[in-house]
């Protein structure tokens, strides 16, 4: 396929043989193959929705999506069925609903992928409606995915005026948004099946990935994707060394999923669509959202019964620290039960030291890309290099004030991505202390938390890898098939885990070196001090503690100030824009006072502190940096440029709680009509047009949304301008659920 040429998604073309996934590591025994799965989908898929201990050999499962509400609803067998016929009735009635039907294709030109689309016709297929599909991951990931006319078919995005109609383009069009829309809500699947069960190879199906780890710092055993599966990869056009990996979260039970559906709630659907492509805006590496489907009548049971819906998620890979514990675990051979919300038995298999090996090298090559020399030792430089990658994220948090919310190894990438985005926020008015998860009750995840945290799940990387590490060491050369001496794995692993204060001082370099450029490029400052952080980043912070100001406005606030202000005047003038910064600095959205401030000691103690910014900025090498960067002509006004440049850092628009619980309410309203019989999933909707206007605005955060700074004329400018405010008070701070 040329760079410039377009496929419909199930024509998209696969990596070399040598990246897929699948082709590389190991499959559970239970379908060691793609003609394996569709085996045990005609005769025993019940097995592939078990929650199970999978083999200790495994880095996967082969499955297929399977979006039913669960319990499935089966209808009991006829009365006189033998009891021994009864549970191959439920497996013959199950294997009616697995996707196992050749479909026919779309009518395209791109070359075949040789894949197949299949699809159950038996199953019971829920109206699904596209709400959206996320314009800058297409762009940056997929430019050679053809979505027919599902960017018609959206409407544009808007707060203000009447729902826009359904447009459609052609019939062909209709078709290739029609399969889109099919396989991203798991109602096809595509496969490549070969026609005998000889070589992993030649084989292509869907996956989920088999991992452990820590939740709130005490071991879990096996997790696994409960709820996630992997459909596909592709290699970006023009660079076949980077694969994007499609991965619907939502599509039913894999035998990970334990005691829970394998669905996802609307609610938690929306906030992850909209922050993965919000935090790729703000330049926090994540994990990138395509699509987002709803299921308005497929019932989930949460707190209370909600809706489901389906995301696609875009990642590199989607492998995590959890899977090289899982492997190796520092808590082998436990087995108990988890009485947590999803419920059911799960174990801790022993330690596969070939497994471990296997993924190691995988990840280490194909994943992390490390140029490392046949036979040379890699273990280590792969724990250095998830580390210095997990830093700079986690810098990118602190420095934007990001909070997680449930910073489990099992939810750490190995490439350093932001991923599983479950009880986030945002921080409003800034506390050292806040804590967006309202289940994490001692505050472990709290904003101050994280480094410490990134720190803690490294070191359970370190573990799992030490015997590896230890061995290499000794060998000097990469471990090879077979070679794990059990005399000698507790003195590698000893060896391996005496570099534990090592690795924290590189992640600790690492993230002090990142946050404070970043930090530097919000309070726009272009030379490096070493006094910057005891002197302006952390009294800043502090001074909006204090004061219980919020974080993102009084950093968009300080990109208007003026150092030239804070020089020397007669002592009868008055400062009239100082006063007036200082003015706006100290009021909420809304321009009344904040509550419990004292005017008179905030205006003393910023003065304080902008007399310090003033003497940084006015540095003779931080004004040269300005000055010489400028045309002749503009460096007279380079205050101005360099307000206009420190905006890029600081976003006017943020994605806070109170948005997304307002666009939630507005979407979770329309499938309530749904399942009312009042509208349709084609119908027009203000609510999937507020939806597509704010993921707008989260993917260009710093523009000068709702005519910043002007009178607002229209509408939407003040629908936008009200986006971009605090929102209610009694949301500030606001605390969700792991419920999802």
């Amino acid at each position: 396929m040329s760079s410039t040429s377009k496929a419909p998604v199930s024509r998209l073309p696969l990596p070399d043989s040598s990246r897929i996934l699948t082709h590389n590591l190991t499959p559970d025994p239970l379908s060691p193959s793609v003609q394996g799965l569709v085996d045990t989908m005609k005769t025993r898929p019940t097995a592939l929705r078990r929650s199970q201990a999978t083999h200790d050999s495994s880095h996967f499962a082969y499955l297929s999506p399977l979006p039913l509400p669960f319990p499935y609803r089966i209808a009991p067998p006829p009365s006189d069925t033998p009891s021994r016929e009864r549970a191959l009735y439920i497996e013959r009635v199950l294997s009616t609903q697995e996707a196992l039907t050749e479909a026919p294709e779309v009518s395209t030109e791109a070359p075949n992928n040789g894949l197949k689309k299949y699809q159950s016709p038996e199953r019971e297929v829920f109206p699904r409606e596209l709400l959206s599909i996320a314009p800058s991951s297409l762009r940056d990931c997929f430019p050679h995915l053809d979505v027919g006319d599902a960017i018609k078919y959206m409407g544009p995005g808007q707060l203000s005026g009447e729902a826009s109609p359904r447009e459609s383009g052609t019939e062909n069009e209709q078709a290739i948004r029609q399969e889109l829309v099919d396989i991203l809500s798991g109602n096809a699947v595509l496969m490549a099946i070969p026609n005998d069960d000889t070589s992993q190879e030649n084989g292509y199906a869907p996956w989920s990935l088999r991992y452990s780890g820590h939740q709130f710092g005490s071991w879990a055993g096996q997790l696994g994707d409960g709820r996630a599966i992997s459909i596909l990869e592709t290699p970006l056009p023009g660079d076949p060394s980077t694969t994007y990996e499609l991965q619907l979260k939502g599509a039913g039970r894999t035998m990970f999923s334990r005691g829970a559906d394998g669905l996802a709630v609307l609610r938690s659907s929306v906030r992850e669509y909209l922050v993965a492509e919000a935090m790729h805006a703000l330049g926090i590496p994540t994990t990138r959202s395509l699509s987002l489907i709803s299921l308005p009548t497929l019932p989930v049971a949460r707190e209370q019964q909600e809706t489901a819906a389906i995301v696609c998620r875009v990642a590199e890979s989607f492998i995590r620290i959890g899977n090289f514990q899982a492997l190796n675990s520092s808590e082998p051979d436990v087995s108990f039960i988890f009485l947590g919300a999803s419920g059911g038995s799960f174990a801790q298999q022993p330690p596969n030291y070939e497994a471990l090996r296997l993924l190691g090298e995988w990840v280490t090559r194909k994943v992390l890309k490390l140029d490392i020399e046949s036979g040379a030792p890699w273990a280590k430089k792969l724990v250095w290099e998830c580390a210095r990658r997990n830093a700079l994220m986690c810098a990118g948090w602190q420095a934007y004030g990001f909070m997680h919310g449930v910073m489990n190894t099992d939810n750490i990438s190995i490439l350093g991505l932001t991923i599983d985005y479950g009880p986030y926020a945002f921080m409003d008015v800034f506390s050292h202390d806040h804590v967006c998860n309202h289940t994490d009750e001692i505050g472990r995840y709290s904003y101050k938390h994280q480094p410490t945290m990134i720190v803690y799940a490294l070191r359970m990387l370190l573990r799992s890898l030490a015997p590896v590490i230890g061995a290499e060491l000794e060998s000097g050369k990469a471990v090879t098939e077979d070679c794990a001496d059990v005399s000698k794995l507790k003195s590698w692993s000893a060896k391996a885990q005496e570099m534990s204060e090592e690795l924290e001082q590189h992640v600790v370099e690492t993230f002090s070196e990142e946050y404070w450029r970043l930090m530097r490029q919000r309070l726009g400052l272009r030379t490096e001090q070493t006094s910057d952080h005891p002197e302006l980043f952390a009294p800043l912070l502090d001074l909006m503690e204090k004061h219980a100001m919020d974080f993102h406005i009084t950093f968009r606030h300080l990109t208007t100030f003026r150092a030239s202000w804070m020089e020397p005047m007669d002592s009868d003038a008055t400062n009239d824009a100082l006063e007036a910064f200082l003015r706006t600095l100290l009021q909420s959205n809304d321009d009344e006072a904040t509550p419990g401030r004292d005017i008179s000691i905030a205006t003393r103690d910023w003065i304080e502190f902008l007399e310090r910014y003033a003497a940084r900025i006015y540095l003779d090498e931080e004004l040269h940096a300005w000055k010489s960067s400028l045309a002749t002509e503009s460096r007279g006004d380079w205050e101005r440029m360099r307000e206009v440049e420190t905006k890029k850092y600081n976003p006017r628009f943020v994605l806070r709680q109170w948005v997304l619980e307002e666009v939630i309410a507005a979407l979770q309203s329309d499938a309530e009509a749904v399942n009312a019989g009042i509208r349709t999933v084609d119908s027009p909707s203000k609510a999937r047009q507020m939806l597509n206007k704010i993921l707008e605005m989260s993917t260009s955060p710093f523009e000068p949304w709702g005519e910043e700074g002007n009178s607002v004329t229209t509408d939407e400018e003040r629908e936008e301008r009200r986006l971009c405010g605090t929102g209610p008070k009694k949301m500030l701070g606001f605390q969700c659920s792991c419920s999802s």
